[in-house]
């Protein structure tokens, strides 16, 4: 299979500051060849509305899936995999979803091999700049547009003051490839939700991350709040007017948060382990104003693994979700929680994401009619995270896991029960679940 991507941005200001840029990335594996340009001519514009026109193009498809497609599937996903937004020895790195889409191609989890139960949407519009401004601060937007002129000129700079956020001469094209396809994938569940009663699973291998990215800027390893600006799509374009958003991502999502704190309508729910980056995400941070009680956050200790997260399923997340009775549900889906990643130190294996696959699948046909995306976030041990996330999709497909062929039970020790049970009462008597 081949894909292609043709990004060109300009504006219609009428002194533009310009910048000639060619880049050209390619990717090679198991029977997969990626090749990514940027080309043509960039242009700064002091208008947020004119501040970018990007077209995509695949050299396969250009026709989104016709609603037959959509219905007939139970699982759409999209691949915007960055290529160009890459760091030698970063654990954020262009390896990651080739990795992905290597392990679901040798786990025969592509429409090559399942036909129609499995769509690979491929073709689909890059997040505009509303989209992006929806959650973003405008000057925020522009501030990095402009800065790609210095990231051409250097090869690589850092966007985040001091912190660990890079970015290439690629990187703001890139992030609005990877917005656009969470975009794309909400559209297209919801176009079969009108059709069925079983629409397909939604998943954006996409990256950068975004549950870290702030209004106001860049922050861990995020560039745009994918999740966020998606959450303001199904609002807006579709009239889905309360979005449950479940981040399971080892690191609690700051920037989602911050980002609905006074929203009654969007419930942003959190599990992460305790003391992690970036230190935000207390038990008594439940949102203010008119928002108030729309954020849950539950801190788990260094330790917790699939026990814990079983409970804390059954106990606070449905129940949350029950008593809020979402329109759709959205997923910031990291990985990182896994006991292989060497970011943190929780004991999630990859049978523990195909429990929460499985049932936050349920959940979403139970109360929002099966209207459910999730989105890659963290997760930086690529064996980990490729197979975790090929276990996801086949509780999506509603297969049995695979996970006892790969995790391993005797890396594992006991979990603390009794503190996870304390942080559990605590978060249910603040949220009186």
């Amino acid at each position: 299979m081949y894909h292609s991507w043709e990004l060109k941005l300009c504006a219609t200001h009428s002194h533009p500051m310009e910048l000639q840029t060619f880049r050209s990335i390619s990717f090679a594996g198991h029977g997969r060849f990626w090749k990514h340009s940027i080309s043509g001519r960039k242009c700064f514009s002091k208008n947020i509305k004119t501040l970018v026109s990007c077209s995509y193009s695949t050299e396969e498809n250009d026709t989104l899936p016709s609603v037959k497609q959509l219905c007939n599937a139970k699982v759409i996903y999209a691949v915007a995999p960055a290529l160009g937004h890459n760091k030698e020895s970063h654990p954020e790195s262009s390896a990651r979803v080739p990795a992905i889409v290597t392990a679901l191609e040798k786990m025969e989890l592509t429409s090559k091999f399942r036909g129609s139960d499995i769509l690979e949407l491929q073709n689909f519009k890059l997040a505009s700049a509303d989209d992006i401004a929806s959650v973003h601060a405008k000057a925020y937007v522009l501030g990095l547009e402009k800065a790609m002129d210095r990231a051409s000129e250097q090869g690589l700079i850092v966007i985040d003051g001091s912190g660990p956020t890079y970015a290439t001469a690629t990187t703001f094209c890139e992030s609005l490839v990877a917005a656009g396809a969470g975009l794309a994938l909400v559209d297209s569940v919801v176009a079969a939700s009108k059709n069925q009663l079983d629409p397909p699973m939604g998943f954006a291998l996409i990256r950068p991350p975004g549950h870290h990215a702030i209004p106001n800027g860049p922050m861990g390893f995020c560039v745009f709040g994918n999740v966020a600006i998606a959450a303001r799509h199904a609002q807006r374009i579709h009239g889905l007017k309360r979005v449950f958003i479940i981040d399971f991502d080892v690191h609690h999502g700051n920037g989602t948060n911050d980002a609905f704190l006074d929203d009654p309508d969007i419930f942003f729910l959190s599990t992460h382990q305790d003391g992690s980056y970036p230190g935000t995400g207390r038990i008594d941070e439940i949102g203010h104003g008119a928002g108030e009680g729309a954020t849950l956050n539950l801190p788990l200790p260094g330790g917790s693994g699939d026990t814990a997260m079983r409970t804390v399923f059954d106990e606070v997340i449905v129940p949350c979700a029950q008593r809020f009775k979402p329109d759709i549900i959205l997923v910031s889906a990291g990985y990182d929680g896994h006991v292989l990643d060497p970011l943190a130190s929780l004991q999630f294996t990859t049978g523990t994401y195909y429990m929460l696959a499985s049932n936050i699948k349920q959940l979403a046909k139970e109360l929002c009619g099966g209207r459910c995306v999730f989105f890659l976030e963290g997760g930086y041990n690529l064996d980990s995270l490729s197979y975790s996330v090929a276990d996801s999709f086949r509780a999506f497909l509603g297969e049995p896991s695979l996970a006892p062929g790969f995790d391993n039970p005797a890396i594992l020790y006991e979990e603390p029960s009794t503190r996870v049970k304390q942080a559990i009462q605590r978060v249910k008597h603040i949220h009186s679940l």
